[in-house]
């Protein structure tokens, strides 16, 4: 049985859209935070689990490389008989703009 107020169906439909207007701007709002939310996140640096660890083995590789090389002058220092003389210089003064 449909009514036949027209003030009442008036008042369903302007509810009905409201309820729809108030749907939409959820939904703009949650868009638009999330993209502020991306650019944010873009602008700080974060660095990726991947790019970590290449950095971690780049490092543990660079360290077992002077591990090597100290050993290898250890080695060569024997040999000469000696520590080797390191020759020491002074900085130069830095001009003073």
């Amino acid at each position: 049985m449909q009514s036949e107020n027209k003030m009442f169906d008036d008042l369903v439909k302007m509810v009905n859209g409201v309820a729809g207007t108030m749907a939409g701007v959820g939904r703009e709002a949650e868009s638009s935070m999330r993209e502020k939310m991306r650019e944010w996140v873009g602008g700080v640096d974060f660095v990726g689990r991947d790019e970590f660890e290449a950095v971690k083995a780049m490092a543990a590789a660079a360290r077992d490389e002077n591990d090597a090389l100290k050993a290898r002058i250890v080695a060569l220092e024997a040999k000469a008989g000696g520590p080797a003389k390191a020759r020491v210089t002074k900085p130069k003064p830095e001009a003073k703009l």
